[in-house]
Order: C-alpha cells, then sequence, then structure tokens
C-alpha cells in the first residue's frame, strides 16, 4: 500500500519489511530509506505524502531506523533545504532558536532546582548541605536528552523533584549500584521501595535538624565524593594555563 503512511519494521531481506501484521512485503518500487539523523528533512517528508516508517522495539525502548519513501520526492526536498540552509535568514533563525532553547533550559534548571531544595526542607542547620545536595541533583537529572524523571512532563514539577532526589540517594548513598537483584517480576521494585523508604528516613534526620556524623553518614559521603579533590582542582587549573 504505497499509497498509506504506515508504521512498519525492519526486515533481514533487503528490500522487504515486516509490515503491521507481522507479514514480509516488499518496498514498493522507486522507494528509497531516508536514514535518521535530518530531523527536519524527516518532518518535510512524512508531510508531503505517504511514508513508511521504520522502527523497532529493543527492551522497552521504540529506535527509529528511517523512512521510506519516493526517492525523488526524498532528492527535492533535500535540496530545498539546502538552499534555504544556505540563506543568511535561515542562520540567524537557527542562532536565534538556539539562545532561545539554551535560555528556557536555563530557567528550568533553576526552577528545578529551586522544586529540589523545597523538597528538601532541611532545618538551617544543615541549610549548606541542602543547597550542595540541590546544586548536584539539578545537574545530573536537568541535561536535554538525560532521559530522567526530570524531563517528563507527564508529571508537575514537584514529583520531579521528588522523585529525582530518591533516585540520586538510591544511586550515590545506598549499594543499589552493586546488588544483584534475581530476576524475579516486582523484586526490583520491592528493592527500590525499600531503599526509598531508607533514604526518606535519612532526609528526616536534615530536616529536624539532628547532628550528623561526617564519617558515617552516607550523604555526608556523597557530598565528599562529589566535591573536587584538592588535586585535581590543581590539575584543571593547570591545564586552563595551556
Amino acid at each position: 500500500m504505497p499509497n498509506a503512511t504506515r508504521e512498519v519494521r525492519p526486515s533481514q531481506n533487503p528490500g522487504y519489511v515486516i509490515n503491521e501484521h507481522a507479514v514480509l512485503e516488499p518496498v514498493p518500487s522507486g522507494w528509497i530509506l531516508l536514514s535518521p539523523g535530518d530531523s527536519a528533512l524527516s518532518r518535510r517528508i512524512k508531510a508531503d505524502g505517504p511514508t513508511w516508517t521504520m522502527s523497532e522495539m529493543k527492551g522497552r525502548k521504540r529506535f527509529s531506523r528511517g523512512i521510506w519513501a519516493p526517492a525523488h520526492r526524498i532528492e527535492d526536498l533535500r535540496a530545498e533545504l539546502l538552499v534555504e540552509r544556505a540563506d543568511p535568514a535561515h542562520l540567524r533563525k537557527l542562532d536565534s532558536a538556539r539562545d532561545r532553547r539554551a535560555n528556557e533550559q536555563a530557567d528550568y534548571v533553576k526552577d528545578f532546582r529551586t522544586a529540589v531544595l523545597a523538597f528538601l526542607s532541611f532545618n538551617c542547620m544543615h541549610a549548606g548541605d541542602a543547597q550542595s545536595l540541590a546544586d548536584l541533583i539539578a545537574a545530573h537529572a536537568t541535561p536535554v536528552g538525560s532521559g530522567t524523571v526530570a524531563r517528563t512532563k507527564r508529571i508537575p514539577i514537584q514529583e520531579r523533584a521528588e522523585a529525582a532526589t530518591i533516585a540520586w540517594l538510591r544511586h550515590q548513598t545506598t549499594g543499589y549500584d552493586e546488588m544483584r537483584i534475581p530476576l524475579i517480576k516486582g523484586r526490583r521494585r520491592e528493592v527500590r521501595s525499600i531503599l526509598a523508604q531508607r533514604s526518606h528516613q535519612l532526609l528526616q534526620l536534615y530536616r529536624e535538624g539532628h547532628p550528623v556524623d561526617h564519617r558515617l553518614c552516607p550523604l555526608q559521603a556523597a557530598l565528599r565524593a562529589a566535591r573536587p579533590t584538592p588535586a585535581s582542582s590543581s590539575s584543571s587549573s593547570q591545564a586552563m594555563l595551556f
């Protein structure tokens, strides 16, 4: 059905795909595969007429493998884009969009860090630790494309901040990354739930203003590990001189 826009999967047989009915089907004559990578061209190809979008699942993730479409359409639209991209006005537009995205990202990082601080709600005697912890969590969770819970828009930012904090604590203050969890349905979720309770208990100590033993507290150990050592700072400074 070359006149219908469809979703297909790759096949081991050249010139064939696996269609939506899990049946091997030949690619229409005169069609070629546009590889992933040029999002602007991909959008135009899809908007211009029928296409076959090819993707495959690996685990829980879906990966794009390109778009099948008539060769002449791909080449014509690619030529149009080349002309547009050579126009100085197009370059100015790109620069403007890049600046806008950078400003939006900076604003989001600031808002997310504020949400993390609000969730931490440490007693004033631990205010410095709260600031350091919020910096670390925001730096880890907010980069574009990081795939962390901080990048989702499906839940409010307050919930994102809580989830990101608990996830950071799970990886940095527990032995989760070294645990050998049996491949039993629900077991990993159970372990995470237990570790989340421990993290909440740890945070509560700081919220209530209890004194902590900096030698034994796992949060203090994580904060120390995240700080650059004098030797690494010196090396960085010397590297900058050259």
